[in-house]
Order: structure tokens, then C-alpha cells, then sequence
């Protein structure tokens, strides 16, 4: 309970030194413990304290969980570390857990992160290979990833895939359309992107306009 409260309230510090003196209290830390650990370090935005902490779990013989990658891997993605989401995320099924949109979602954002368009849409390909259905943070933050590198026409794809999955976009989702095809000089597209969110009853705003 102590150690969510860190968690929650964002005192990373102070999880981790209740993490170090349970052993002290003669208690073991245990797959939860170190999982509210990395989380608070996640909120903290301490990504190398993270995954120091996935390793001392194996030391002790301990295996993450579905929410403990999760939680590393969103560290990660906060510090700009996509080649280390990667890694967590191919380390998964090694520990018998398989990733789910969660994990997958939060390793296409830190690709998106580190302008890596092309992994970013390999890992929507991974998802639905493993029967996954990326949802509208997936879309989100791929279309964000081909809106940095200035790839237009794939940022159109992906918002079209979307649609074929009979996801509604959302105004983030447009607006990293629409600012793809304004960096691709495709005004056309822009302005025609800009139409059907008004057909979908969305309201631009003001980075859809600017």
C-alpha cells in the first residue's frame, strides 16, 4: 500500500527506498512491489532506474509481469529511449508474457518519440499478425510518427486503416493528418481532412488549423 502511494503521488525516491528496506523488515519484495517500484519511476521519468529494477527482478528470480513491461517500457517512452521499448518488447515472450496493445501502443509512441515511422507502422503489423487490434492511441501515435518524418502519404493510410477498423479518429488523430499533409505541401488532402472532421461533427483546433 506504501509503496502504490509513491506510485501514485509520484515519489519515486521514496519507492524505491521502501523497496531497498523491506529486505531489512525481513520481507522479501515481491513481482507487485517491484512493479509499483518501476511505475513510480516511470511517473518520475527515471527510465535507467526502470529497467535497473527489471534487472534485479530476474536476479532474484522474479518475473515481470504483463504490468511491470508495461510500465518499463512507458519509462522508455517518456525518456526517448525507443530502442530500449524495443528491446523490453522482443524480451517479453522470453518471459512466457505476451505483449497486448498496452505494451505495443506505448513502444509505437516511443518509436513515434524518436521519429521512427517505418518501426512505428512495422509494429502495427506485428499487432495484427498476433490477432491484436490496435486502437485509437495505437493509430494516434503512429500517424504522429509519419506527421515528424514528413511521410504524408503513409500518415493518410494509417488514418485510413483506422477507419477500416471502425475506429472513430479524434481530433489528434486529424490534426496529425492534416499537419502531416501540410508538411508534404498536400493541400488538398489537408483541406479535404479538415471537411470530413467537420462531417464527423469534430471541432478543429487550433494546432488542427495552425
Amino acid at each position: 500500500a506504501a509503496m502504490s502511494a509513491c506510485e501514485k503521488g509520484q515519489q519515486w525516491i521514496l519507492a524505491l527506498v521502501l523497496l531497498h528496506a523491506m529486505p531489512r523488515s525481513e520481507v522479501l519484495p515481491n513481482v507487485i512491489t517491484y512493479s509499483a517500484a518501476i511505475s513510480a519511476c516511470e511517473k518520475g521519468q527515471q527510465w535507467a532506474r526502470a529497467l535497473g529494477l527489471i534487472d534485479a527482478m530476474r536476479q532474484s528470480k522474479l518475473r515481470p509481469n504483463i504490468v511491470t513491461y508495461s510500465a518499463a517500457m512507458s519509462a522508455c517512452e517518456k525518456g526517448q529511449q525507443w530502442i530500449l521499448a524495443l528491446v523490453l518488447l522482443h524480451a517479453m515472450p522470453r518471459s512466457e508474457v505476451l505483449p497486448n496493445v498496452i505494451t505495443y501502443s506505448a513502444a509505437i509512441s516511443a518509436c513515434e518519440k524518436g521519429q521512427q515511422w517505418a518501426r512505428a507502422l512495422g509494429l502495427i503489423d506485428a499487432m495484427r499478425q498476433s490477432k491484436l487490434r490496435p486502437n485509437i492511441v495505437t493509430y494516434s501515435a503512429a500517424m504522429s510518427a509519419c506527421e515528424k518524418a514528413q511521410q504524408w502519404v503513409q500518415a493518410l493510410e494509417v488514418l485510413d486503416a483506422m477507419q477500416q477498423s471502425e475506429l472513430l479518429p479524434s481530433v489528434i488523430s486529424y490534426s496529425a493528418a492534416i499537419s502531416a499533409c501540410e508538411k508534404g505541401q498536400a493541400w488538398t488532402h489537408a483541406l479535404g481532412l479538415l471537411c470530413a472532421m467537420q462531417q464527423s461533427e469534430l471541432l478543429p483546433n487550433i494546432i488542427t488549423y495552425g
